[in-house]
């Protein structure tokens, strides 16, 4: 890894805190951060954690949900094991045809909240990493709509481009309340986003 890249982290605030605080990941306070503003995710939650690698946004959850709740972390490269009551982890492409389906025989009920902060691997090449990011959080989307109770819940990552807007189009046709989100833990240079899509109005897309 460059040097620079390196000293960048370790000066960045939130690299540090996540350290300080055992998180795995300094992202955890993007979702930390946007639970605390939209109140969309509570204790005894069921929790759906997409693209959870390495553990972030788990961890988070489960503090959140604590003891009676339930997080399923779900990545396409193993986890490792975070050893936390509650929390069940898998190894699914959110992209695969029976992912809404394996995931539902997982959980103990309908699920509250589905978290995604799925990525491509970044080519570079703007354009195709766009597209590949959407494509990502359309999964996400059928996926919760799959596994979401009634009035649940969906925080999901968009790269900002010109297809963003289409994919705004289709959380509200499922959601009644939809935001767009921009933790301050998220890097002011960075292209992505989150979209909140609270109140589901309809189980399948």
């Amino acid at each position: 890894m460059p040097r620079a890249w390196i000293r960048e982290r370790r000066r960045d605030y939130y690299y540090r805190r996540a350290k300080r605080e055992s998180y795995r990941s300094r992202a955890a306070y993007k979702l930390l951060q946007a639970v605390e503003k939209y109140r969309f995710m509570r204790p005894g939650d069921v929790v759906v954690d997409l693209g959870a690698a390495p553990g972030g946004w788990t961890q988070a959850a489960r503090n959140i949900v604590g003891e009676r709740g339930f997080v399923l972390a779900v990545d396409i490269a193993p986890i490792q094991p975070l050893d936390l009551p509650g929390v069940h982890a898998i190894t699914l492409d959110v992209r695969e045809a029976q992912a809404a389906e394996r995931i539902r025989g997982l959980l103990p009920g309908p699920a509250d909240v589905v978290v995604s902060d799925v990525s491509p691997n970044v080519s570079g090449a703007w354009e195709l990493d766009h597209a590949r990011q959407i494509d990502l959080a359309r999964a996400s989307l059928r996926i919760a709509a799959s596994v979401l109770r009634p009035r649940g819940s969906l925080f999901v990552k968009a790269f900002q481009g010109d297809m963003l807007d289409g994919l705004l189009r289709e959380v509200r046709g499922s959601f009644r309340l939809v935001r767009v989100v921009k933790p301050r833990a998220s890097r002011a240079r960075s292209a992505e986003v989150y979209i909140l899509g609270m109140d589901l109005k309809k189980v399948e897309v």
